[in-house]
């Protein structure tokens, strides 16, 4: 798909956003800027409407919203006085969440834009506190802000009906703080910086029995173990066994009868659909506090994408599960709570992933580097899926189909 105005395809990075129980609730949207770094959020210069411009490039690729249903998308305007409502009618409605900055609130030329677009019914989402009654003006509806030190007043968040976000959830305390304080939604990296509660039998990841039996687990997987060795390791984790079940007899199957069995549920899988459910299934199990592990969906997403990337680049079936491996064990080590080099020398890993996993080196190393994405500038990421052989719009259009199945991931298990 072209880009407009003959700039090239833009690049962008998906943040997933969740509830307080790390269900995804909406995407941020945020398209990198041609200078290298994120665009900010002032309303001035010359580049202060890029965000937006390559947002509705994005948005309008064919199905994208289909893609991340039924997901809410949160797209960035940075100069709302030079919003038209006409620019906006691509876009359904109901899945769209206006991200405006509050500095660009005060310009009264602004405030008529806003309030116009939202009598068409569009959510307005003041990143940051405005002064006074500049947020009713707006027509805004909700709330985003940097809260991983301080909060807002509380005002703020009343005088609005939300969903409030919070940004730089940095640890799931301070998720739960903020969802105390009336923010509904939240984005951060939360989930890959788990709070370890010790080494108790009592079925987590960090648990040393259940790591052990995880890391048996998994070198069974990697030299393709018979299923009576899998079987028997299966009847060892019964929170690994409830959730192998619960997917196989999931609506994703439609069996006409229940499966009860570990070697009905390897026979309706397959050895190679096993293969990859498991390496999901590990992220899958509950944490101390009774809710699902954040870590779930991001690994599914890297596994399809990584597996989806190889494919443009015309790798084989064998060379896309290895490209799926790279991407789901690249979270192991924040899972387990060990070293990568402790988790690559217990398991028989192609050299290809090995080199990936630890050195972010070697052809799927580069893909994965791709996938970390934050500190790559927009020009160091085009150069390196340019030496990739993949083009902006294949990579974007990657990024939609790997977040579609991290939703059916989530709702299977």
């Amino acid at each position: 798909m072209p880009a407009t105005d003959n700039q090239p395809f833009p690049l962008a990075e998906l943040a997933a956003i969740s509830d307080a129980r790390y269900a995804w609730v909406a995407l941020l949207l945020t398209p990198l800027a041609a200078g290298g770094q994120h665009d900010p959020d002032a309303a001035q210069g010359v580049q202060a409407d890029h965000p937006f411009q390559a947002a509705l490039t994005l948005l309008k690729t064919p199905g994208a919203f289909d893609l991340l249903a039924p997901l809410d998308i949160v797209v960035p305007v940075t100069a709302p006085a030079r919003l038209e409502l006409a620019q906006l009618s691509s876009l359904p409605v109901n899945r769209v969440l206006l991200r405006v900055p509050a500095a660009a609130c005060a310009d009264p030329a602004a405030q008529k834009k806003l309030s116009a677009v939202a009598d068409a019914g569009f959510r307005i989402m003041i990143e940051g506190v405005t002064a006074g009654p500049i947020a009713t003006l707006c027509g805004a509806r909700a709330l985003m802000m940097d809260a991983a030190l301080h909060l807002p007043p509380v005002v703020a968040l009343a005088g609005q009906p939300g969903p409030h976000l919070a940004s730089h959830m940095r640890s799931e305390a301070r998720l739960q703080v903020c969802a105390q304080a009336g923010f509904s939604w939240f984005t951060g990296d939360f989930a890959t910086n788990p709070e370890r509660h010790g080494d108790g039998d009592n079925g987590s990841a960090g648990d040393g029995t259940t790591r052990k039996r995880l890391l048996a687990l998994l070198g069974l997987l990697a030299r393709d173990a018979d299923t009576h060795e899998l079987e028997l390791l299966l009847k060892q984790d019964p929170s690994l066994s409830y959730h192998l079940l619960k997917l196989v007899n999931s609506a994703a199957f439609a069996l006409s009868s229940p499966v009860h069995s570990f070697s009905q549920a390897i026979n309706v899988l397959g050895r190679r659909q096993l293969q990859r459910w498991l390496q999901l299934l590990l992220y899958a199990r509950q944490q101390d506090d009774g809710l699902p592990n954040p870590l779930l969906p991001l690994a599914a997403v890297r596994a399809a994408q990584m597996e989806a990337l190889v494919a443009l680049q015309g790798g084989d079936r064998d060379r896309q599960d290895m490209a799926f491996v790279t991407g789901v064990f690249s979270l192991l080590d924040v899972l387990l709570g060990m070293d990568m080099t402790e988790i690559v020398a217990a398991l028989s890993l192609d050299l290809d992933v090995v080199m990936a996993l630890l050195d972010r080196a070697g052809p799927l190393g580069d893909l994965l580097k791709l996938l970390d994405g934050g500190a790559q500038a927009d020009a160091q990421r085009r150069l390196a899926l340019a030496d990739a052989g993949i083009d902006a719009a294949a990579f974007w259009q990657t990024q939609l189909q790997a977040h579609q199945w991290a939703l059916q991931v989530s709702r299977s298990l």
